[in-house]
């Protein structure tokens, strides 16, 4: 057995690299060092604030109490995203987190589903989620682990201040024993024999050597493209959108529990309502509309008064050809960028730090082990990719030449292949454990935008549809039942100690 790892430089702040700080000093303990290093100088992008449900599970891992962390970043709860003039110009749909339905009849509540919507005996897709129920009542709770309740299937993420949620891990890491430098890196050096990177100078001079050096400098990849060159897969080809303006208003109205997202011109607008402002951005291509007219479009689509000026982004979407090369492993924006659309910004750093921890090297850095970590997570991406992608596949819009575009260009063929067979007989499936998004998730959005199975697995007529049709009735009132009796979304915050303004005014 090789020699363990004895020093871990992270190398970035930001929700990145303060997120991979907490984890891996929970995991190393007092084994290995665990120090970052960032600018004051170098701002961070800092504008994703919603997440997906596994955010929850990571800041239990990192031993974060939830009062506090909501009261320190703002936080709101999340239960989906409601999608607006994405299928038609006039249409709108709601993507829920959990499950649909009670699983009737051969465990998939998809074929019973399909088989009752053919005879007219279903209702819309959303009265069979509890979490949609709660959305569009303002009312959010918590899941139960009973599987019998109706809370059984209700998941929850959140909406978060991004700087802060970094600027509070920052404090929590603090208390824990890593050490923050400093300084902005001036020069990186790598070893003659094999390339690996030795150690990285400062502006001030000083030298910082580590064994592991994580890449959490965003876009510009400061360790893993611009030093260790490892390339850039382009799919901008598929995902045109290549820049962003975000901007903060005043809040106006009780926060709602979800994401917006309203399809524009060029793109799509999102809504984000934390407890203090709402947070709002138009992710948009270039190629058919120029700034000038997306800030006014943005602005111009409001709930309040804008509290800045628009702030600026570009990217291109893609991923690095190597997430892990040699002994630098890029998270965050460093290993590539998804448009936020499926808020999958955080949760791809959350994957990347857990799958790190599950292929942790030693001083060997075993080839094996780095390509398995690099086939997995970039595995797991695609699969994260083909789903944004579908929104844009999937659009029946053709009123402005984006719409016209991103309805007719080719997508994957893993892609096409699940369209193609949900479209065909309602089949959904998941490829595999790594997978995150489910097949409730692929069926909200396909059906949520216009895709209707043309027939279904004829296995299901031979069920007593009546008794059928029944049961889905009455998990309909139920789920709607269990919906208005939890909360309103204040309130809950409230009673909880997670409202930061409550916690002043206590003091």
């Amino acid at each position: 057995m090789a020699e363990p790892i004895q020093s871990i430089l992270i190398v970035g702040g930001g929700t990145a690299g303060w997120m991979a700080a907490a984890a891996i000093k929970r995991s190393v303990g007092p084994n290995a060092e665990v120090r970052l290093v960032e600018s004051a100088d170098i701002g961070i992008v800092g504008v994703g604030e919603a997440t997906v449900p596994p955010i929850r599970d990571f800041n239990a891992m990192i031993d974060l109490d939830e009062a506090e962390f909501m009261r320190e970043t703002k936080a709101t709860i999340k239960l989906g995203i409601e999608f607006n003039g994405w299928g038609r110009a006039d249409s709108a749909y709601f993507h829920p987190f959990g499950t649909f339905g009670r699983g009737p009849t051969l465990g998939e509540f998809p074929g019973s589903y399909f088989a009752l919507k053919a005879r007219g005996k279903a209702a819309s897709l959303e009265a069979y989620s509890v979490t949609s129920h709660a959305a569009r009542r303002g009312k959010v709770g918590e899941r139960s682990n009973d599987p019998r309740s109706a809370l059984a299937g209700f998941h929850t993420a959140y909406h978060f201040d991004a700087v802060l949620y970094g600027q509070y891990l920052r404090k929590v890491c603090a208390g824990r024993g890593i050490e923050r430098i400093e300084g902005e890196i001036v020069e990186v050096l790598q070893r003659p024999e094999d390339g690996f990177v030795d150690h990285v100078v400062l502006k001030d001079g000083r030298t910082l050597k580590a064994d592991l050096f994580i890449d959490c400098t965003g876009f510009r990849g400061l360790l893993i493209e611009q030093t260790l060159k490892a390339g850039y897969e382009d799919w901008s080809h598929w995902l045109p959108m290549n820049r962003a303006l975000a901007v903060p208003c005043a809040k106006v109205r009780a926060v709602d529990p979800f994401t917006s997202s309203t399809a524009r011109e060029a793109g799509w607008q999102w809504r984000i309502a934390l407890q203090h402002r709402t947070g709002n951005g138009y992710v948009y291509c270039s190629d058919y509309i120029d700034d000038d007219r997306a800030r006014e479009t943005l602005l111009a689509n409001l709930d309040g008064e804008a509290l800045a000026e628009p702030r600026p982004l570009r990217f291109v979407t893609g991923r690095r050809k190597k997430l892990w090369d040699r002994n630098v492993v890029a998270l965050g924006l460093s290993s590539g960028f998804i448009e936020p659309l499926e808020s999958t910004s955080i949760h791809l750093v959350q994957v990347g730090i857990i799958r790190l921890l599950q292929h942790w090297p030693d001083m060997a850095f075993s080839q094996p082990n780095i390509d398995g970590y690099n086939r997995r997570l970039t595995r797991e991406i695609e699969l994260i990719r083909d789903f944004v992608i579908l929104h844009y596949h999937a659009t029946q819009r053709d009123d402005t030449p984006f719409w016209r575009h991103v309805s007719q260009m080719p997508v994957p063929d893993s892609l096409s292949e699940r369209v193609e067979m949900f479209r065909d007989r309602g089949l959904l499936f998941q490829v595999g454990a790594d997978e995150y998004f489910s097949q409730g998730s692929w069926m909200a959005v396909m059906m949520g935008q216009g895709i209707t199975p043309r027939a279904y697995n004829p296995l299901y007529d031979y069920q007593n549809l009546d008794q059928v049709a029944a049961g889905f009735e009455q998990t309909r009132q139920a789920w709607a039942a269990t919906a208005n009796a939890l909360p309103a979304h204040e309130d809950y915050l409230k009673a909880k100690g997670m409202w930061a303004e409550e916690k002043a005014a206590a003091a």
